[in-house]
């Protein structure tokens, strides 16, 4: 299933651009019988899921990927990279104009459509993308818009994340009742062509068994990673652990222990409009503008800590310098999902520092030191139609290692180390079915390297000698160059702590921009969308500290110890 966009596609995305007023307030400015204008709500899924990737692929490149040291820059004067922000709508407010904009009215259009139709399924499908795109936001943000949202009114008023935790669940169960409910009437051919996440599953006897199942195990990966953020909540133990294991057995995995049915958004990549963003195509990874207006070309270079985590950092010390030799094979997944430099030593860009010497060494995330890139591991553009670059947006491997975190805080480290091993496997398996894409498709994974590796130092042999880092730090490669919220919520609800995330950079005072806040503090939430919130909401934000500058630095409510 690839993005091909027909004529009343490109109708709705251009309606997703105006849609304060909505798509059918557009189309209805012609009501001549001859030419109906009343879209049927499937159509409305194909721009609506393309700004899903496009959202979140703009805000990884531009904040998360930085914050998380997933990628740096050539340059050494990143601010991001130093926990800073910039004033711009493209670093972070992409996916706030998602929920509020492209989603916005169009998402209740689809919700009202359906209802109408007893299309419970599509019913279904929209509450979950409505629960989603919230749950995303919030967890960047902290506080949003909430009852005020979508209101035909100038200012408005934000709500805390209690409230939209809870309110996310509640849409959560609302689409799961849908998609468990039988329907009045459903288009199963245009669900097909119009949902490039699932709509593949439906096949030619228009059957929507299998797409319904796929829409509620995504449901439960909102759920399992919701409840996953909670850790440092005194009841965690007793009352969220539980819910997070419960949602991840029910999601992903619950019927096959692999990458099969991971949630990705498919793309047919022929150009820039149509692509990826964070392939080589869609090339957000290449140049990231600033404040100013400039360019920070090459701002994708690899992350040092995904380095170091492949080639012996896992439960030892990184090599210095790492070739691969038959001596000295390392974790299988290096070669497949970076490239070395011209002299075949893998090195990745310490956070802050720059791609040093002057002259540039370290390669691109894309596959090489300059452009052109060939595309490397998920960041290619694909050979084959079953290679298309896909984007993930919740898989098998990510959430056993939320069920395997939350199983060792319980005490349970049987059933941890179980969902570890498993975790591991399943990211091997998702590199041998997502990684595989460019100009020279890596070789699989052979069982023989898995084995290897799972019986090497590296990795925890027993419930007994597994640790926190052990699962934090597979989960960081497992989720690395695609799952850049998750990965910050990781970080932040364990405080970047350096015993559990042994190979993220922890920055001195120095390293932290001195230029906007100077307190030398880790971001903790993206600061609201420049264009709409601070032209035009700065009241509001003023009652939550958002013209300080330091409101960065507020703690979201899911880390803290309160409830």
């Amino acid at each position: 299933m690839t993005i091909k966009m027909k004529y009343i596609k490109i109708t709705c995305l251009f309606a997703l651009l105006i849609s304060t007023s909505g798509c059918k307030k557009w189309l209805d400015v012609n009501s001549d019988p001859a030419t109906p204008q009343d879209v049927a709500a499937e159509f409305y899924l194909a721009p609506m899921i393309a700004r899903m990737g496009v959202s979140v692929g703009t805000d990884y490149s531009n904040a998360h990927f930085k914050y998380t040291q997933n990628v740096g820059a050539q340059v050494a004067s990143d601010p991001m990279e130093r926990h800073s922000y910039y004033n711009t709508d493209n670093a972070g407010g992409v996916l706030w104009r998602f929920v509020y904009i492209d989603a916005g009215k169009n998402l209740e259009e689809i919700i009202t459509k359906a209802e109408a139709q007893k299309n419970n399924t599509l019913l279904g499908v929209a509450y979950a993308i409505k629960a989603w795109g919230y749950q995303m936001t919030t967890d960047s943000h902290g506080p949003i818009i909430l009852n005020d949202a979508l209101k035909d009114q100038l200012t408005f008023t934000y709500q805390d994340q209690p409230e939209v935790y809870e309110k996310v669940r509640e849409w959560c169960y609302l689409a799961l009742a849908k998609l468990n409910t039988p329907d009045g009437l459903v288009n199963p051919a245009l669900l097909r062509s119009s949902d490039y996440i699932f709509g593949s599953t439906i096949p030619a006897n228009n059957s929507v068994t299998v797409y319904r199942e796929r829409w509620r195990k995504f449901v439960y990966a909102i759920l399992a990673t919701q409840y996953s953020h909670l850790t440092n909540k005194p009841d965690f133990k007793t009352k969220y652990a539980d819910s997070v294991v419960k949602f991840v057995d029910l999601s992903f995995g619950a019927t096959v222990q692999n990458s099969s049915e991971d949630a990705a958004i498919s793309f047919d990549g022929v150009s820039a409009a149509n692509a990826n963003p964070i392939s080589v195509t869609g090339n957000s990874l290449n140049a990231v503008a600033s404040s100013a207006g400039a360019a920070q070309v090459g701002s994708g270079r690899v992350g040092q800590p995904l380095i170091n985590y492949l080639t012996g950092g896992m439960r030892g010390t990184p090599a210095l310098n790492p070739t691969i030799t038959a001596s000295t094979p390392y974790d299988p997944r290096l070669s497949r999902m970076v490239a070395s430099m011209a002299s075949g030593v893998y090195k990745g860009v310490v956070a802050t520092r720059g791609d040093v010497p002057t002259v540039k060494t370290i390669p691109h995330v894309y596959g090489s030191v300059a452009a052109t890139f060939p595309g490397k591991y998920i960041f290619g553009q694909g050979l084959t139609d079953v290679n298309k670059s896909r984007l993930p947006l919740y898989t098998y491997a990510q959430l056993q290692f939320a069920k395997s975190e939350a199983l060792f805080l319980k005490g349970d480290l049987g059933g941890a180390w179980t969902a570890y091993d498993k975790g591991i496997k399943g990211h091997m398996d998702f590199v041998n079915t997502f990684g595989r894409t460019g100009v020279s498709a890596a070789p699989v994974i052979s069982q023989a390297e898995i084995t290897a590796y799972m019986t090497s130092s590296e990795v925890a042999q027993n419930a007994a000698s597994l640790t926190l880092a052990d699962i934090m730090g597979q989960k960081y490669i497992a989720q690395w160059g695609w799952a850049g919220q998750e990965q910050w919520c990781d970080l932040r609800k364990w405080h970047y702590r350096a015993d559990v995330f042994k190979q993220f950079k922890q920055l001195d005072a120095a390293e932290f921009s001195a230029t906007l806040n100077g307190v030398g503090l880790y971001a903790y939430r993206l600061r609201p969308r420049y264009n709409s919130e601070y032209v035009w909401n700065r009241e509001e934000l003023q009652k939550w500290g958002g013209l300080q500058p330091t409101y960065s630095y507020q703690e979201t409510w899911f880390s803290l110890p309160t409830n």
